[in-house]
């Protein structure tokens, strides 16, 4: 049996520190704000993998990341930290999220001739991006921090892409609103921590595992979904470093540690795997 399936518990959070990557203002710092509520201490960190270091170090206790765009897909840098650090994923948290091009007070988008956002940023908003080739694009930290940096250039030939609320907070005017392609734009976050946290209503399941590099391993691992009656809800790969054309899979699937029928899924798959980690059950809110 994986070793993950004992000792399960439910910390709470009354009294703890969260970190998230971005600055007040951004997606992620919503996020945390839904999932947590604004009471809370929090810490801002300018890369993913300082949020995973904090954790690490025992700066903060939990922290919040995106993981999937409904637009762009899964975060891949996200997923290879998952496997790093080793960490758990102990809720998850979904923020519609909408782009808009902001400017400096009095400017137009005539003005523009750079544009900073996150990468992501870009890739949500590239149909509306593709009609004005003339701006050069360039990638920065986060969405929330490239309206910070436009306000502290305050010059009219440089806009970002942000949220509306980094536009208040930073007194900033938008030039023109939801500049992103999909209208459901949505992103999920997750909480992770050392520890892991479950309770009877956690009704998702994420692990991860790789398999032997021959043909019908995949099969064989996903088959025992059917044969256990659970709904696998999301899988992803990822390369293995050092290994050419080997992968990791991320798998989201229904279900609680608590039921026998999902401790018998957890162990077939297992057996299948040359690696294995539970990552965490927690509630969900995509099915």
């Amino acid at each position: 049996m994986n070793k993950d399936l004992n000792g399960i518990k439910n910390h709470k959070y009354k009294s703890c520190i969260i970190g998230f990557q971005g600055v007040e203002g951004s997606f992620s710092h919503q996020a945390l704000i839904e999932y947590f509520g604004e009471e809370r201490d929090t810490l801002a960190f300018g890369k993913f993998q300082d949020v995973f270091e904090a954790i690490e170090n025992n700066k903060i206790n939990y922290g919040v990341l995106p993981i999937e765009n409904s637009s762009t897909g899964g975060i891949a840098e996200v997923y290879d930290l998952l496997y790093k650090y080793g960490f758990y994923i102990v809720g998850e948290k979904c923020v519609k999220v909408d782009h808009n091009l902001i400017g400096i007070k009095g400017s137009s988008i005539h003005d523009l001739e750079e544009v900073y956002s996150h990468e992501q940023g870009f890739l949500q908003c590239r149909e509306y991006l593709d009609k004005h080739e003339k701006w050069t694009l360039i990638p920065y930290f986060n969405t929330a921090r490239s309206a910070k940096f436009i306000h502290d250039e305050n010059v009219k030939h440089k806009g970002c892409i942000a949220s509306k609320k980094a536009a208040e907070l930073y007194g900033l005017e938008i030039l023109e609103s939801h500049i992103h392609y999909n209208k459901n734009n949505i992103t999920r976050f997750i909480i992770i921590s050392k520890l892991k946290e479950v309770t009877r209503n956690c009704d998702k399941i994420s692990v991860i595992l790789s398999l032997p590099h021959k043909a019908g391993s995949l099969y064989k691992a996903l088959r025992h979904f059917e044969e256990n009656n659970c709904n696998m809800l999301k899988i992803e790969s990822r390369p293995i470093v050092g290994k050419s054309w080997e992968y990791l899979f991320y798998i989201d699937f229904h279900g609680n540690l608590n039921e026998k029928s999902i401790i018998k899924l957890i162990n077939d798959i297992e057996q299948e795997s040359l690696y294995f980690k539970l990552l965490g059950n927690y509630k969900g809110e995509v099915s």
